[in-house]
């Protein structure tokens, strides 16, 4: 049974900013005592995965959604991704401005997707 193309695109894009958001955020808590180059050879070490993921989504992404489409969902989806992160794993308080912040992204979704 063959996955369908908007499905492999979504899932490969939200592991892809997983790793996105690790390797750019994850070092201001986790490497915060070490040089700054070290946590950059961590983040791109990281970041590494992020493209091995990227990459190919956006490949099978541009097969049935245009670069406009990509680049929507690719935000919606960091969005998705980062306010989890910032309150599980950086401890920040939620905010309302998240809310606010998701909200002006489906109105992306929405004009972009729209025929």
């Amino acid at each position: 049974m063959q996955i369908p193309v908007a499905f492999q695109t979504v899932g490969l894009l939200a592991l892809s900013n997983i790793f996105m958001t690790v390797a750019w955020y994850g070092h201001l808590k986790s490497l915060a005592s070490k040089p700054w180059w070290i946590a950059a050879l961590i983040s791109w070490s990281i970041a590494l995965f992020e493209y091995l993921l990227q990459v190919p989504a956006n490949r099978i992404g541009y097969t049935q959604f245009s670069l406009a489409q990509l680049k929507i969902m690719q935000e919606a989806i960091t969005l998705t991704v980062f306010v989890p992160f910032a309150m599980i794993y950086m401890n920040q308080p939620f905010k309302l401005d998240y809310v606010w912040a998701a909200l002006c992204l489906v109105g992306a979704v929405y004009f972009i997707f729209r025929s």
